[in-house]
């Protein structure tokens, strides 16, 4: 399950008698699992010409019954203004989504799915979360609730978790 650059590292850490080694292999193992849910979300969204990013824009506008500004889809995707713009630029030239000026404020823009925009949006966050919901289908819900609490621990010794936590 390791990636070979992970195993070379176990191994080094093994052969000089590190105390961490089955530390460092679960890391290793949560990397290689997250990197395998990674390239199989690209590859479902991939046939469909969307990226993670276009995608996220895609889901926000539809949950948001198909229309917001771009400041607002940048902050709700987590993303700079500049960002936001590149995602819509290409959602634009597909077809998904259209600019348009704020009825009351024309100096504002909207963006607004297309009808084949919504249809997408809608489909693909079906799939995509029967898909990722599909991924946890060998725990019960009791091995699902341990699993999110033991993450949550190890979270809360990253730096981002001891950020998050002051």
């Amino acid at each position: 399950m390791l990636e070979l650059k992970h195993q070379a590292f176990v191994e080094e850490a093994q052969r000089r008698g590190h105390a961490t080694v089955a530390q460092l292999r679960l890391c290793f193992q949560l990397l290689a699992l997250s990197s395998a849910i990674d390239r199989d979300c690209a590859s479902r969204l991939a046939p469909h010409g969307l990226s993670e990013g276009r995608f996220i824009v895609l889901f926000l506008l539809h949950g948001a019954g198909g229309t917001l500004p771009p400041h607002e889809l940048a902050e709700r995707a987590g993303v700079t203004r500049a960002t936001i713009s590149g995602l819509l630029d290409g959602l634009q030239r597909d077809g998904l989504l259209q600019r348009r000026n704020d009825a009351e404020d024309g100096r504002r823009l909207q963006i607004v799915l297309t009808a084949r925009g919504k249809r997408l949006a809608g489909d693909l966050f079906d799939q995509h979360t029967q898909w990722i919901g599909g991924l946890f289908n060998g725990l019960d819900s009791r091995e699902q609730v341990q699993l999110s609490l033991l993450l949550e621990k190890v979270w809360r010794h990253t730096d981002a978790g001891q950020e998050a936590g002051t």
